[in-house]
Order: C-alpha cells, then structure tokens, then sequence
C-alpha cells in the first residue's frame, strides 16, 4: 500500500466558501479532483450528491451561526434584545426596563363639623399614608409616592351636608397627593448555604420597583448602583428651625448588605456580593481592616496589625462586594405594573383599592365618625397620567449607552443632558422625547428642556407637572453649578400625508394602493424627535420603491386641524423649503402622525 505523503498532497482549502451552493460547489470539485477514479455519479439523485448536500446543509449552518454568534458580541451588531442590554451592561448602562408612568390623585373625604367656631373639627381630619392603592377604570393600578394630610392649610374645604336650620354637619375636604403605576407584590424567596453573587429571579414581567428587602433576622439589603458602592444616603426628617424650608436631611448609612437589580426585556433580578455572614461577623467585611488607623499605629486598648501579618490587598479585598444572604428567608417587597401600558385618561383612576389612613390622636376620637370618614373617600385624577410606556429599541439602547459612557453621570454638554434626562430612574418617570436648548434671551448659561410624553395609546402628550419636577430634582444633582433649568413642553404638530401614484399595467389598483398606505404607516409609527424635520422627498422614495407602482405624481403633507388635534399655530407652507423637498421643524416642535390609519390616503391616477 503506498504511503501517505503530505507534501505530495497540497490540497487547496478555500475558505470563503460558506453558504449551502459555494460549500457543495467546493466538495465537488474536491471530489472530482482528487478521487476522480473512485467515484463518478454526480448526478442530483445519486448517493453521492445526497452526501455533498448533507455536508453542504451542515457547512451552511455552522457557518450562520458562528456569524450570528460573532455578530451578537459587539454592540453595534448583535440584534438579540437581551444580548444588546447585557453588552450595554457593561459599558456601565443601567437598563431600566418598563418605565412607571406618574401623576396627581385628587382625594376627598367626609370631615366632622367643629363644635365651636367654622370649619371641620381638626382632630378627625385623617392622612391618607404613602402605598396606598388605587386603580383606573382601564384595570391599571396606582401606588401613592406621598403621604397626604387633609389638614394641610393648602387643602380645599367646601359644606357637604347641613341640618334642617342649614347649619353645617359635615364638610368636604379636598387634598392631593402624587401617584405612580403598578401595584404592590411581595414574594418570600428561601435562601440555602452561602453562594458567591447569588442571584434571585422575581416573579412578574413589568417590575419598576424594588421597595424592601429584609431576611428572617431583620436585616435590610439595599439597592445600589453598584456593588462596590458601600454608601447610600436616607432621608433623615427635619426636626430644625428651618425645617418649613428643609423637610429632610440627607445622611449617608454604611450598608454592607446590599444588592444591584439587572433587568433583560421581561425578567428582573438581584444580584448580591460575595461576602459571607461569618465574614461580616469577624470584621473582615466591615470592621477592624477597612481603617488604616489599626495597621500603622500601634494605639493603646486598640488591636494593632503588624506589618508582619498584614497583607495590604486585605484593604481592598476586605468588603468583597457586599454580605450575601445565606440559610434564610428573603422576603421582598416590590411595585409592578398591572399592564404593558400603566398610562390613565384623565377622571378614571376613581377606584380605592387599599387606603391606609390614620388619625393624630385616634385614642380620643369616636369610633363611629372615624368610620364614616373612612367610608366617604372618593379619588379622582384631573389630569392625564403618563409617561413613556414602551421599552426602547435595539438602536435607541445603543445610542443610550454610548451616551451614558460619554457623560459619566455629569451633565456639561447638552448631549451630556439629554442622556441624562433619558436615565432618570424609572421610578421617578419617564420621558418620550427632549431636546435641549441654549436660552438666546438669558445672559446666563440658561438652559431651556422640551420634553414630551405618551399616553397610553402611544401618541404624544404634554408632561404633567409630577413628572416635571422629577426631572428637575434629578437634573440638579449633576448639572453644572453655573446653569440654569427651565423645563418647558415641546409643541406638538399633527400631520397627515396625501399622495397620489400610477398603478403599473395589469395590477390590482386597489392592492397597490393598500401596499402603499401599509408601508407608509409602518415608516411613521416611529415618532419623530423633537425639532427632526420632515424629509418629503423620503415619501417619494418610499413609494417609488413599492412593487406595481409605476410612478409617483404627488405628495402633500398637510397640517391636521379639528377637536382631535392640536391647537398649535404652524404654516406648512412657509415652513418648507424653497425646493420644496424638507420640511423644517423648530426645536421646540415635534411632529406626529396621530392617527396612522386616518391620516395617511392615497388615490391612483
């Protein structure tokens, strides 16, 4: 038998060959090539070419996946949801998941008349406690943010029922208080032996919120950025001389339990550090290492470590990421959304789902009263509760996270703002759309934000005022000391767009012309930002590129007027170009198709 000889052998392997026809065609000539004696049938229905194609089919596969699995490592090309948010994870985003949409409650009760003087007497006149649950009309659920007390000097207080001399008996007391979507879960989760960064699934699909956290020892965990981060600073009242003006103090609380929360497009998580309980117990976790003080000075009454067994990466090593829980029982309190779209129309969150109230001094009061004052407590919302509702998308996630890195939590550029703004917790709210400009009238660096939200169809509507003071405290703590914040409603356009094509000899009018109206509505569900202009000429392209349409005669895009509509003064006309193909856009203006199906016709000449 002769001997194998490599050298004598050199077979040319072309590596560009990767889909089903190239790896076949390839194999083929291998096979022709190099064993042209030993097997001849190529035809399509012979064993061989069975065999060509099976490699070929598997050739073909291999090579999809190992493309796609390439592709999904980089930001920039992985197209898979989740992989584009853990990618953005590393780059320091914080994927925020489903946002909560807030508002303002308008809450009533029955108040016993004094006995002495005007007014309700002052002693039955509740508060209504911060988680209290409402829900709407649509089955969304409400939590309030606030506790709300009806003897505010604020309040409104009307005559609600007289005696037969007309004397007042009762009054109507009128408060409000600030509210967020979602309602309030608990689950109880069952921790066995220590782990290293042990991580916990809750149960629900639109989590906004982690409100507690407490094992079975009573010890609380708390949420941080980071799981290096040690510190977190709790809202201390006020009990000063200015306290009127200052309601709570802000004190930073050491916290070496403590967690992260990491969210894909449907699931939430905790994360915990790798510190053991033993650990913290001994001072390796927190205590005797983490002061410098113990390892250079040799105090009296003081443990003292000698440089002999101190190793000082025990210094950096010493709080491993927080204590995990371990042999215990978490039991975990959380708001999650009742809906995809927590949004509320306005008069329809008019449900009392779970009112706690109490009284100032309930030991004195009458039983009875205290009752019907419970029992006569009626809620409504005067205005729209919103936010924005849906999840980004894969490119704005991108986006979102480049900006991020860039601004690193400090706001000096506009860009710096705008990523900002688009990070802002969830549970503070959200916003659909901003921009950010400089006030040409200020001699200050001023900066005006338009911003815009949803309702809960997806259509723009103006913020509330709950959701602008959210984002002004929030941008506040990393702006520039030298700017100021005017925080101001973006303008909202609707248009509609008309258009007029040739059918192609032979098609079905009535098909192309339906093909055209679903391709343009499929263009425009994607909002425009605020100040983007409107490329006409894109319309064009849009419909010259439809298969049957043999030409497009014209387009006109036009301003939608009616009770439906906004209100908002713009003239299309000197708006546009002199070219006539853009549609210039103020920056405080932002266009919208709001009625996708309505908005958008056709016709064929």
């Amino acid at each position: 038998m002769a001997k194998w000889d490599d050298e004598s052998k050199q077979v040319p392997i072309k590596y560009t060959a990767r889909d089903f026809g190239s790896i076949k065609a390839e194999l083929t000539d291998y096979a022709k090539r190099y064993y042209p004696d030993t097997y001849k049938d190529f035809s399509e229905a012979s064993f061989g070419a069975m065999i060509l194609d099976s490699v070929a089919y598997v050739g073909d596969v291999l090579s999809f996946y190992l493309d796609f699995s390439v592709n999904e490592m980089f930001l920039d090309s992985a197209l898979e949801y989740n992989n584009v948010i853990r990618l953005s994870r590393q780059l320091g985003y914080k994927f925020k998941g489903k946002p909560s949409t807030y508002g303002i409650i308008t809450l009533y009760c029955l108040c016993p008349a004094a006995t002495t003087g005007l007014g309700p007497d002052t002693s039955y006149l509740p508060i209504a406690l911060k988680g209290s649950q409402f829900g709407s009309k649509g089955g969304d659920g409400f939590v309030l943010t606030q506790d709300v007390d009806f003897a505010h000097s604020s309040n409104e207080v009307v005559v609600g029922r007289v005696d037969e001399n007309g004397a007042p008996t009762y009054y109507v007391v009128r408060a409000r208080g600030s509210i967020v979507s979602g309602v309030i879960a608990r689950q109880e989760i069952n921790i066995d032996g220590f782990k290293k960064f042990r991580r916990i699934e809750l149960v629900g699909n639109n989590v906004a919120e982690i409100l507690r956290v407490r094992d079975t020892e009573g010890h609380d965990y708390y949420e941080v950025d980071y799981l290096s981060q040690d510190v977190v600073y709790r809202e201390v009242p006020n009990l000063g001389v200015h306290r009127n003006n200052v309601q709570a103090i802000m004190k930073p609380f050491a916290v070496p339990r403590r967690f992260v929360v990491e969210r894909d497009q449907l699931r939430t998580y905790l994360v915990f550090g790798y510190g053991s309980e033993s650990e913290l117990k001994a001072g390796s976790v927190t205590g005797d290492l983490l002061d410098p003080a113990n390892v250079v000075m040799d105090l009296h009454a003081r443990n003292y470590i000698t440089d002999t067994s101190f190793d000082p990466t025990n210094l950096i090593k010493s709080d491993k990421f927080g204590v995990g829980p371990s042999n215990t029982s978490l039991k975990v309190q959380y708001r999650v959304n009742t809906t995809s779209s927590p949004t509320a129309a306005p008069n329809s969150v008019t449900q009392i789902k779970n009112l706690k109230v109490k009284f100032a001094n309930r030991a004195s009061l009458s039983e009875t009263k205290v009752n019907d004052i419970k029992g006569s407590f009626e809620c409504s919302n005067d205005e729209r509760v919103v936010g924005d509702v849906s999840l980004p998308s894969v490119d704005e996630i991108r986006r979102l996270t480049i900006d991020n890195y860039a601004t690193q939590n400090r706001a000096v550029t506009k860009k710096d703002y705008q990523a900002l703004i688009y990070s802002m917790p969830p549970q503070f709210g959200a916003i659909t759309r901003c921009n950010v400009l400089q006030d040409t009238d200020s001699f200050k660096r001023n900066l005006n934000i338009y911003i815009i939200s949803e309702d809960e169809r997806r259509r723009f509507v103006p913020a509330n005022g709950a959701l602008k003071n959210n984002l002004k405290v929030w941008l506040n703590e990393n702006r520039m000391i030298n700017d100021t914040i005017d925080i101001l409603d973006a303008k909202i356009v609707n248009f509609g767009i008309e258009y007029a094509i040739v059918v192609e000899a032979g098609k079905n009018k009535y098909d192309v012309l339906s093909k055209c109206s679903k391709v343009l509505r499929r263009r425009y569900r994607h909002k425009h930002d605020i100040g983007e202009p409107l490329e006409i000429t894109e319309v064009y392209r849009t419909l010259g590129r439809i298969d049957g349409v043999s030409d497009v005669v014209d387009v006109d895009v036009t301003k939608k007027i009616g009770d439906k509509y906004s209100d908002v003064r713009f003239d299309f006309e000197k708006q546009k170009t002199p070219d006539g193909r853009f549609l210039v856009t103020p920056e405080n203006v932002v266009l919208e198709i709001k009625y996708l199906f309505e908005d958008i016709k056709g016709v064929t000449v």
